[in-house]
């Protein structure tokens, strides 16, 4: 395809027109329920499950073509089980590395993911192009609309829309949107026209990436190095490449430096690991600073915020694709019940409280990792080896760090018409589910596949069971649920007692209980359902 053509493609490929705009501008006619911006891992999979929410988006993206360098390489086990929870895990999994560990701060011992309560207890090294290439396949299958060389210019806000304002391979047009959601990084155009404030630290360490071919690679998968000169860490990459990343001393400054080069980069190996292992014929070479920033608000009325366009931090640990993803799960459900009239604008407000402080905690963390990674003086390093022996010594150390890290640690605030239940507001494990009926069982995460809102009856059928009152839950005027009436086919310890639970299409618990009435939990039920949006 010419590079100076529209690209627009819809769920059969074909090119799609997307509107009326002639070539010299205009305002499209019909418009979209929600336009999203950026087609990153988080635009695409937010366009994913807005249409899994039936939900009609378009998403525009400046780049005419898929960036081939890939800044992440990490998928985290949280993401896993989301990917999961839409069927579409395996496509990852048969492609991407396992590692069954991860670092914090680059100390020399690992936390242990193999601890972790998940069907997937690793990360899997996947270049971001890739998963990028991925997550487009499924968003275009899905039936999002994704327009390539189109560049967002600002925004015009009415009482019952917003105009995207953009510039395309044929000129400047403006596209009507019931909402439009900025996906598009770090110097995002809709957070500034939006007036969202941004605010947060400036840059005051320079940490640098250079992927190149090694004649002489370390041994092992992966090299780890931390001196009083500076920290790095080397991992292969597909291809024959090996990517450096690391900060040395003279990097902890404001001023940024200049474009980084070959040579450069090899001193600083050199200086660092005593060692450039026949480096040579770079592929890429980057810097990246430590600005630390997050949006004052994820939503400004019909205008709204997900992944580096809401938060900005130092990639230390691979953690920024993920967070993004899970915005994007969170964000997703809600706005296509919105649109689709099925739940109030008021649900949009939750977006914020529940994410806003997820990124918060976000930037806390790698705060702290970037401390750690440039903790170069004698006492820095023996704080290092002091946190490197509890993580290796202390199991629920490590676990607990994994588990924020991983993204499973993370709850939401149950919602005050709910009644409160410790699993309320906490991520939901693939449950082992006993078939209904006594047909074969299933994991909670294939129910979740639908994008829908799941109620668990795991009371055997005391209740009435699946011919009983539960079907007529589910078939009264509730627009999206799935109910499963079968107890726990394997037990789980933190679900022990639980007869009944809500659980969201982000895979989240919204209501649960214990009551062991049947009556009284039937009605607790009815109530539930009631009080949470879906």
């Amino acid at each position: 395809m010419d590079m100076g053509m529209r690209r627009d493609v819809g769920m059969s490929g074909d090119a799609d027109s997307g509107g009326d705009a002639d070539a010299g501008g205009g305002v499209e006619s019909g418009g979209e329920q929600v336009v999203v911006v950026g087609a990153g891992p988080v635009g695409l999979w937010l366009a994913a499950e807005l249409r899994l929410g039936g939900a009609s988006v378009t998403v525009l993206e400046t780049r005419e073509e898929r960036n081939p360098h890939s800044k992440a390489l990490t998928v985290h086990p949280r993401t896993l089980e989301i990917l999961a929870s839409r069927g579409v895990a395996e496509a990852f999994l048969a492609e991407g590395g396992r590692i069954p560990s991860g670092h914090f701060g680059g100390l020399t011992d690992r936390m242990d993911f193999g601890a972790l309560d998940t069907p997937y207890p690793f990360t899997l090294a996947l270049p971001q192009a890739r998963t990028e290439e991925l997550l487009e396949e499924y968003a275009l299958s899905a039936g999002a609309r994704i327009r390539r060389g189109h560049r967002v210019t600002g925004l015009l806000r009415q009482r019952d829309s917003v105009s995207v304002r953009a510039e395309g391979p044929e000129g400047p047009y403006e596209l009507r949107a019931a909402y439009v959601v900025g996906c598009d990084g770090t110097r995002s155009v809709v957070r500034d026209a939006a007036g969202i404030g941004f605010p947060g630290t400036d840059d005051t360490t320079w940490g640098w990436l250079g992927d190149v071919v090694l004649d002489s690679p370390p041994e092992g998968p992966g090299l780890n190095v931390s001196t009083t000169e500076g920290g790095l860490m080397a991992v292969p990459l597909p291809g024959g490449i090996h990517r450096f990343v690391g900060i040395a001393r003279d990097d902890v400054r404001a001023e940024p430096p200049g474009a980084l080069t070959l040579e450069e980069l090899r001193a600083k190996v050199v200086r660092i690991a005593g060692d450039d292992f026949g480096m040579r014929d770079p592929v890429w070479l980057s810097r990246f600073g430590n600005a630390t920033r997050q949006a004052a608000r994820y939503r400004s009325g019909r205008v709204l915020l997900a992944g580096d366009a809401a938060h900005m931090h130092f990639p230390t640990g691979g953690v920024g694709l993920n967070v993004g993803v899970q915005d994007a799960t969170n964000l997703g459900w809600k706005l296509a019940a919105v649109v689709a009239g099925g739940a109030p604008g008021s649900l949009l407000d939750s977006y914020h409280d529940e994410r806003h402080p997820v990124g918060a905690d976000l930037l806390e963390s790698t705060r702290a990792q970037t401390a750690l990674m440039t903790a170069f003086t004698p006492e820095g390093q023996a704080l290092r080896a002091v946190l490197s022996a509890l993580i290796a010594t202390r199991p629920e150390f490590s676990r607990d760090l994994a588990e924020r890290v991983s993204g499973l640690a993370v709850a939401y605030p149950p919602a005050p018409s709910v009644p409160g239940h410790a699993l309320t507001g906490r991520r939901a494990p693939d449950l082992a589910l006993a078939g209904g009926d006594g047909g074969p069982g299933t994991g909670l995460f294939a129910l979740l596949r639908n994008g829908r809102h799941v109620l668990l009856d795991l009371t055997g059928g005391s209740t009435g069971g699946s011919t009983g009152e539960w079907d007529r839950l589910a078939a009264a005027p509730v627009r999206r649920l799935t109910v499963h009436s079968a107890p726990l086919s394997a037990p789980h310890p933190d679900w022990s007692g639980v007869r009944a639970a809500l659980i969201r299409p982000d895979g989240h618990v919204a209501w649960a209980s214990a009551e062991p009435d049947d009556e009284a939990l039937l009605g607790a039920v009815r109530e539930a359902l009631a009080a949470v949006p879906h």
